[in-house]
Order: C-alpha cells, then structure tokens, then sequence
C-alpha cells in the first residue's frame, strides 16, 4: 500500500470509531432518558440512592422492577434488531431483507402463543419466554433442513418463506381455537410487541442467548464485505459461505429469536436502521454491523419513551409505534429504488 494511501484508511479507521463512540453515547442518553420517564414523577438520584443502600422504598421499586427493566430489555431488543437487520441485508444483498425474512420472528411468537394457548403462561413466569426462544430454535433446525449443505441464497429465501407462512398459519390457528375471547385477546395484545411489565428475570434470560448471537454475526463482517464482490469472489478470498450462512442464521436466532420471546413482535427496526446508517459507513456491510445496531437501540428507545408521553390510555404498544414508524419509510424507500432503476 502506498504511503498516500495510509492516512485515507487510518482516518477512515478513525471517522468509523466516532460515529460507534457517538452512537453508544446516544444508546446511554436515551436508555438514561427512558429512566426518566413515566406515569408519575421519579427522582432517578433518591431512588439509586436508596436501591444501593439496600433501602426498600417506593420510588427504588420504581426504579429496578419498572423502569430499569424496561430501558435495559428495550436497550437489548433494539442492538439485536438493528444488527441482525444489516446481517440479514448483508447476507442476502438485499436492501429489504429484515430479520423476520428467514422466519425466526414468526416462528419465535408462534412458540409464544403455544405457551398461551396450551396454559402453560400461567403456570410459571418464564414459561412464555423459554416457547419463543424454543419456536426459534426450532426454526432454525427446520431451516438448515430445507436448506440444505451448500444450497444458495435462494433457497435460503424459500425456505424462510415457507417457515414464515407455516408459523403465521399456525398462530391464526391458534387464535381460532382460543378456547375464549379473553385468551385470544392476551394473545393479540402480546403480539403486538411491547416493553411494558418486564421484569430483569427476563434480562438475565435473554442476555447469554443476546451476547453469542451478537459475537457470531459480528465475527462475520470480513466475510460480509467480501459477499459484496460476489460469491465466486467471496470463495476465492477464502471464505466458506456455507458457515458464513450458519454463523448468521444462528446468530439472528439467539437475538432476534430472544428479544421476539420477551417483548413480542417489533417490526421494521432491522429494516429502517441499516438504511438510515449505511451512508456514514460507506456502504460497506460489515462495517454497519455494529453501528446498526446501536441505531437499533436508539430508535427502539424513543419510540418507547415517546410512547410513555402520548396522552393516550391505555398505553399504545411498540410493536404498533415501530409500524406507524416504518411503513412510511418503506414506502419511500420503494419509491427511490424505482427512481434508481
């Protein structure tokens, strides 16, 4: 490399930890801004005050059993869609593919739903996490099979298709046959996706599930940029696509799958960020892994902070907020990719 050439890339190096830095400065103001907000008024330095002198009071209940939940969870949620929605775009050169598209999402809320329909919910706390994260899993088991050793993107596409069209079946069963209307509203409701009365047993549950799936679809970023190339090219860099397809799909599993297991079904975060940040990247994939899904965490942060101000009760779910949020977007990001063609 020439000597004119070092200075480009180290500044790019530079410019590219700055905008991360800013970025998990932003997740911590809005996770700290999440705090802050509620129904009723909290004094945020009493209530740690309190809860770290071990001092039961009412407003370090607040504090660690409402709201520290509810930032920490939507914190977590949002990284793990903002980043399996850039691995996802990256994986299949697709600028409208989303973590959903190889039916993890579905697959995770029909184990869910199984969980309510069978009674299970009731029983014990984390019943209904534990069927979403078994839903996942077991699409992700029911993927590889259809997919197959060395089958293309194509076939990975048709096969989350197909997995998305069962679990979605699936789940309309289920809320046909609720045995009563109250059981299919609960399931509606939960469906729709929301941070609300989430605990930090949920936290700790998701989190180990959260953090190896982090770890594996950001362990493929050099293999990302080199897809961009194309396939032929990516193999004769050296990359094996076949495990480059497993480190992804198992990695979107454990976070999308988890956070879909805790919190329901939150849409479009994997497909708005990765657009809204590929520009300050230089549209290389693996390089908007990591800042996508600190994008993901602060979008999925103020759209539930600024649901908590609408003066509209009972509480709209984020599920529903994300979707008012999204569809616009995707309309015209329609529009410009038909401009483009």
């Amino acid at each position: 490399m020439s000597s004119a050439a070092m200075p480009s890339s180290t500044s790019e190096r530079i410019s590219y930890w700055r905008l991360v830095a800013l970025l998990a400065a932003a997740t911590l103001v809005m996770a700290a801004l999440s705090l802050a907000v509620g129904y009723a008024r909290l004094d945020l330095v009493a209530a740690l005050g309190d809860w770290l002198a071990g001092r039961q009071s009412l407003p370090a209940l607040v504090l660690v059993e409402l709201r520290l939940p509810r930032a920490v969870l939507g914190a977590l949620v949002g990284f793990s869609l903002g980043l399996a929605g850039a691995a996802m775009q990256g994986l299949l050169r697709n600028p409208l593919a989303e973590p959903g598209i190889v039916g993890i999402s579905s697959a995770a809320a029909f184990g869910a739903v199984t969980v309510f329909y069978s009674g299970f919910a009731g029983a014990f706390a984390l019943a209904l996490p534990l069927g979403g994260i078994a839903g996942a899993l077991l699409a992700v088991l029911l993927l590889f099979a259809l997919n197959g050793r060395g089958a293309g993107t194509m076939t990975l596409i048709l096969a989350g298709v197909a997995i998305n069209s069962f679990a979605g079946a699936m789940t309309s069963l289920a809320l046909n046959l609720a045995p009563n209307p109250y059981a299919a509203l609960e399931i509606v409701f939960w469906l729709m996706g929301s941070l609300a009365d989430r605990s930090l047993v949920h936290v700790w549950l998701v989190l180990p599930l959260m953090l190896v799936g982090w770890a594996l679809l950001l362990s493929s970023a050099p293999a990302l940029d080199g897809l961009t190339l194309g396939e032929d090219t990516a193999r004769s860099l050296g990359f094996d696509l076949t495990w480059l397809r497993v480190r992804l799909i198992g990695g979107a599993a454990l976070a999308v799958g988890s956070a879909v297991a805790v919190t329901g079904a939150i849409g479009f975060v994997g497909l708005v960020v990765p657009h809204l940040l590929r520009p300050l990247v230089g549209h290389k994939p693996g390089r908007l892994l990591l800042v996508s899904g600190f994008g993901g965490a602060i979008l999925l942060l103020a759209a539930d902070t600024a649901l908590r101000l609408m003066p509209i009760r009972p509480e709209l779910k984020l599920g529903v907020v994300t979707a008012l949020i999204g569809a616009p977007f995707l309309f015209s990001l329609i529009q410009r990719l038909r401009r483009e063609a």
